[in-house]
């Protein structure tokens, strides 16, 4: 694949992408309708204002959340080499999964996978 086709490809990604916001801007009637903005939850209308804050364990567990989901994209690949690699790609993983292991601790001493 040289540099003409990375162009092309470029240029075609633009093309297409750049059609797509035409198209839907041509076609759109482009209602004016305040209940547009509102949040939607569940079907049930807003009683009071959208703007409210939220605990920050939410937050917390969340990110706890995809911490330890994202160590499974590193897994995996680990998972396909591992015959290759041998005793090295043992120890490289048990550093790793030793390391995931010391944040679970850290974060159930500090209480963060505590459910409000």
């Amino acid at each position: 694949m040289g540099p003409i086709s990375l162009i092309a490809l470029t240029l075609a990604a633009l093309l297409f992408s750049a059609g797509g916001i035409l198209v839907g801007k041509l076609f759109n009637k482009g209602s004016k309708n305040l209940q547009k903005g509102e949040a939607y939850e569940c079907g049930i209308p807003t009683k009071t204002s959208p703007w409210h804050q939220f605990n920050v364990g939410y937050y917390l567990f969340a990110l706890l959340f995809l911490i330890f989901d994202v160590e499974l994209v590193f897994l995996y690949p680990w998972a396909v080499v591992v015959k290759k690699v041998g005793v090295t790609a043992l120890v490289e993983i048990m550093v790793f999964i030793f390391i995931l292991f010391m944040g679970f601790l850290y974060a159930h001493k500090k209480g963060a996978l505590k459910w409000m």
